[in-house]
């Protein structure tokens, strides 16, 4: 964290992608990216898109720098903390060409259902930062929370959802794998902003 950090992180205030990359090229706001595998993999896939992973989780961010400086992507940057405070005062309108929502928490236990990133509130905030016809993709392997995904997504009218297509980008390592490996299906969303 000390050594590489410092070059990739977010630097304060608003998110301004000419001042954060040094250019103007579609930006892509990873949420709960754990040790980067799909951020740094789209990174290499899409090198004119500027990559901003967020997390909350410090060792993950570690791994994920250390990978990033190994397959020498440049076009990416690190938020370490929430995503909704950052979407909320730093992301202004129309800025995201997409967020990834990849294998988020599932908070199983119904009393828990609300903390799941997946709600209205967060479509709302998530569509306004979203460019016009920009894409939100969601992936998980529990079948409640694609459940609960397709009801909070059909309750929203800002997205045009289209399930099933899996970006060939993505590693199909991580929670994933683990999904697989215990015999789940994986549900994938593309939706569009209106």
């Amino acid at each position: 964290m000390a050594t590489l950090l410092p070059g990739r992180e977010l630097p304060e205030g608003p998110l301004v992608p000419e001042r954060v990359f040094g250019r103007r090229g579609p930006v892509v706001l990873e949420i709960g990216s754990g040790h980067g595998a799909a951020a740094i993999a789209y990174a290499a896939a899409h090198p004119d898109a500027d990559v901003v992973a967020v997390d909350v989780h410090v060792p993950g961010v570690a791994r994920m720098l250390a990978a990033a400086d190994e397959a020498g992507v440049d076009n990416l940057r690190v938020h370490v903390g929430d995503a909704l405070p950052l979407l909320t005062d730093r992301v202004a309108p129309d800025t995201l060409d997409a967020v990834h929502l990849f294998f988020p928490d599932p908070w199983p236990k119904k009393r828990h259902a609300k903390r799941r990133f997946v709600q209205q509130h967060s479509l709302t905030l998530l569509a306004s930062r979203l460019r016009p016809g920009g894409r939100l993709l969601v992936a998980t392997d529990i079948d409640t929370y694609a459940e609960h995904c397709r009801e909070q997504l059909a309750a929203h009218d800002g997205f045009d959802v289209v399930e099933g297509e899996r970006p060939d980008w993505r590693p199909d390592d991580g929670f994933e794998a683990k999904g697989l490996r215990h015999g789940r299906t994986v549900s994938e969303f593309r939706c569009t902003a209106r």
